[in-house]
């Protein structure tokens, strides 16, 4: 049911060794939802040198300790998070066709409100730094990786100029980190000399026409670059982008169709 999709990327300077990625996204967690549990849990065997996530990470509240618990063997790896809209509010109840209707789907007048900050704190207590509208260096694996993050692009929360500004010259690597691919995001990170983005929230599509591919993206990205690695150019530059498709759905939209939820284990070489 739930894979691991395997890429690489030629990225890295020459003489270092490879720097193994783990980008998790999109967990949507229940506290039901046990499979997906025992599949967190083992992701410490990939040996992962980082972790990345890029939101979306529980659909109740109560899912936030099983959450953390099913972490606890990466609890020594360096990483990095932002969060998405639902860390910030529940899922609602509504039709699940609205999911392939092209568009913004906005926040409910009355939305039930999650525990954002408790959820904080547990990651950053689990040692992973807050990239939301932050810029930080990490030292991993021999590499001096300089990162910058937003908060979420669908709830029009990003303020990109808290972050913006050229990309760290002393750093191996500079990755920009957001949950939603919104193009005015990667515009401005790749103008700004990112090396690599990641982004979720796309789900891969979710529901996919096998010899076609994903109908939407839920948000403004192409449907050519739903999930995995692809470029993008804006400002004279091109930057590598990773979209995960994903661990979850909405619980009121329990469904994928040739889409597998995964995670992906992204190892980064030596520039060819």
């Amino acid at each position: 049911m739930f894979t691991v999709r395997r890429a690489t990327l030629p990225v890295l300077p020459a003489g270092g060794r490879d720097l193994r990625i783990l980008h998790v996204s999109d967990i949507h967690l229940t506290t039901r939802q046990h499979l997906k549990l025992d599949f967190l849990r083992k992701l410490s065997a990939l040996e992962p040198d980082l972790v990345v996530n890029t939101g979306d990470n529980i659909a109740e509240a109560d899912a936030i300790f099983p959450l953390m618990a099913s972490w606890n063997r990466l609890r020594f790896v360096p990483g990095v998070f932002v969060f998405g809209s639902n860390d910030y509010y529940a899922p609602e109840p509504k039709n699940p066709l609205l999911y392939l209707a092209k568009g913004r789907s906005h926040v409910q007048a009355e939305p039930t409100r999650l525990p954002t900050e408790h959820l904080r704190e547990r990651m950053v207590r689990h040692g992973w730094e807050d990239l939301t509208h932050r810029r930080t260096t990490i030292e991993v694996a021999g590499y001096r990786v300089a990162f910058r993050g937003t908060d979420d692009a669908h709830l029009d929360r990003d303020d990109y100029s808290r972050v913006a500004g050229p990309a760290d010259p002393d750093a191996d690597l500079n990755i920009g980190v957001t949950h939603a691919p919104y193009l005015r995001l990667l515009d401005a990170m790749t103008a700004d000399g990112m090396d690599l983005i990641m982004a979720g929230h796309t789900h891969g599509g979710q529901v996919c026409v096998p010899g076609l591919g994903a109908l939407v993206t839920n948000c403004d990205l192409d449907t050519g670059r739903v999930k995995g690695l692809s470029r993008h150019t804006a400002g004279g530059r091109t930057a590598s982008l990773h979209v995960s498709a994903g661990l979850g759905t909405s619980p009121y939209a329990p469904y994928r169709f040739a889409c597998r939820p995964e995670v992906t284990l992204l190892t980064l070489t030596a520039r060819r």
